[in-house]
């Protein structure tokens, strides 16, 4: 009797030893069969199966990575997103630290905080050149919008006695009258005007044409001074200087090339962690 308990236990340890064995280590972290054994179980090939634990192997590098640079998830990140968890499974926290797997959750959330702090960080500085992104949305656009850029000379007080209103009038249309004569409408700008742009010599940023200013600004000639108009700063004359038509939806098309292009960037990246680290994966036992 006694050789058979014992003979039960052999195999019972033998089965669990199985179940639990290294397939692949990275750095100083081994991987066992059991901390993936659900995604394991369900793979449909020994190339799937690979793929899992590589994709453990990444997420194990950038967990090392952002623990390097101090950008690890923080306690008070790690509750915020439990809290959430248990909202949005309509049960309170307590509930959700009762669950049997919780210590896991709780492990597996910071992780993720971790890997997305590490993506923030890595790619912050990834940009797409405005032009480019204009004539990339431009293609794929169903609708455009049309742009101009215009410089203004802007006056908001000027030294006199009378109506400030009508002196300011009375001096911007001095300046139209030079400049329509051949003086630098940017010269004058810079000398006269009394907005922040003065500094470019009025020149703006490029302006939707959506309101009856823009559309006047829009309808000027080449070197045509415009009449004077009010802006929140005060009146102002301007020139036109480039037009552009650019998509309805430039700024939600540049934000998705941006991702696209910072994605690529941090999956690279990543694939630059891969070949600095010591990787051993065995194939045998998966």
């Amino acid at each position: 009797m006694k050789r058979v308990l014992a003979l039960l236990i052999i195999l019972s340890v033998g089965h669990v030893f199985a179940e639990n064995i290294i397939i692949a280590i990275v750095n100083n972290t081994v991987i066992t069969f059991n901390s993936l054994k659900p995604l394991l179980i369900n793979a449909n090939s020994k190339d799937h199966k690979v793929d899992i634990v590589k994709q453990r192997i990444n997420d194990i590098l950038q967990v090392e990575k952002a623990t390097e640079l101090r950008i690890e998830a923080s306690l008070n990140d790690v509750n915020l997103a439990l809290v959430e968890i248990s909202k949005s499974n309509n049960i309170s926290l307590e509930q959700l630290k009762a669950y049997p797997e919780f210590l896991s959750l709780k492990d597996e959330v910071s992780e993720k905080i971790s890997i997305l702090n590490l993506q923030r960080y890595i790619t912050k500085n990834v940009t797409i050149d405005e032009n480019n992104a204009i004539n990339i949305c431009s293609k794929k656009a169903t609708s455009t919008v049309k742009q101009i850029k215009i410089a203004q000379i802007i006056i908001s007080e000027v030294e006199s006695q009378d109506d400030q209103d009508v002196a300011i009038k009375a001096f911007l249309k001095k300046l139209s009258k030079h400049i329509s004569k051949g003086a630098s409408f940017e010269n004058f700008a810079k000398l006269h005007s009394q907005h922040s742009s003065y500094l470019n010599g009025g020149i703006t940023d490029w302006i939707d044409v959506d309101n009856p200013t823009v559309a006047m600004l829009d309808s000027l000639k080449d070197n045509e001074v415009s009449k004077i108009y009010l802006t929140d700063f005060g009146f102002s004359i301007g020139i036109k200087l480039e037009e552009r038509f650019i998509s309805s939806n430039l700024k939600q098309c540049t934000e998705k090339l941006i991702y696209l292009k910072a994605e690529k960037f941090y999956s690279n990246w990543v694939n630059g962690l891969r070949e600095q680290a010591y990787i051993k994966i065995y194939h045998d036992a998966l």
